[in-house]
């Protein structure tokens, strides 16, 4: 008999939420990162990834820096505050699906 674990495999096909998108794109970004870096990283469309940075250097949560006549994201101080916060609350719910 072969032992499937179906919950590891919804899991997997289960949608992220916008939280979780923007964590991960200010978790790549931490250190500095180019427009691909983070959309391949992060598993974002082009569409997608254009639609967060916008929104995310508007908050102030990332910064767009140019450096050699290309744009590096870096993540702002406001943003590492957001992702503290975004694994506390992760902690804090556990094993809450």
């Amino acid at each position: 008999m072969i032992y499937v674990n179906i919950k590891s495999q919804e899991n997997h096909r289960r949608r992220r939420n916008r939280l979780f998108i923007v964590a991960e794109i200010l978790r790549v970004a931490r250190e500095g990162a180019f427009k691909t870096q983070i959309m391949y990283k992060a598993s974002l469309s082009f569409a997608q990834l254009s639609l967060y940075l916008s929104l995310l250097v508007k908050l102030k949560f990332l910064e767009a820096v140019e450096r050699d006549e290309k744009i590096i994201y870096k993540t702002t101080s406001k943003g590492v505050k957001y992702l503290e916060s975004y694994e506390e609350i992760r902690r804090l719910l556990g094993g809450i699906k």
